[in-house]
């Protein structure tokens, strides 16, 4: 398995990757829309991609969103995505993503990498833990616009 920093050249493996995704979440198939918003974060550097690629297949990404520690005066990283393929899982993809993530915040000196799932995804759950990922104190709350 090889995993490294997507850019344009793997968008198209990529938006299909990124599509699926979003439908596991229940958003509806759109390719295009997927496509121009991928396209988008990565001409503005607004995020970090990493792709999993096993025998020439894409299997998997995850998606970091950079963010800043007003108390630690550092930068920090949302893992906002994170997607393995029904075929892929179990064979250590989101481990290795997750460890790639992990390796290249703390390259960029950053404080911390969060993420947020739904208490009911036992899975991702399961995989954080293994990863020494801890839950923190914190409350969240969400207010939705249009």
């Amino acid at each position: 398995m090889k995993i490294f920093q997507a850019t344009m050249n793997e968008l198209e493996e990529l938006t299909v990757l990124f599509d699926e995704y979003r439908q596991f979440y229940g958003i509806e198939s759109d390719i295009s829309s997927a496509k121009a918003f991928l396209q988008l974060r990565l001409a503005l550097k607004e995020s970090v991609i990493f792709l999993a690629m096993k025998e020439g297949r894409a299997v998997g990404f995850t998606q970091l969103y950079p963010t800043f520690s007003s108390l630690a005066l550092q930068r920090a990283y949302i893992l906002n995505d994170i997607y393995v393929t029904d075929d892929a899982r179990g064979l250590g993809v989101g481990t290795a993503l997750m460890e790639k993530a992990f390796q290249y915040c703390e390259q960029q000196y950053a404080r911390y990498v969060t993420l947020q799932t739904a208490t009911d995804n036992i899975n991702a759950r399961r995989l954080y833990e293994k990863l020494h990922m801890q839950q923190d104190e914190f409350c969240n709350y969400v207010k939705y616009f249009k």
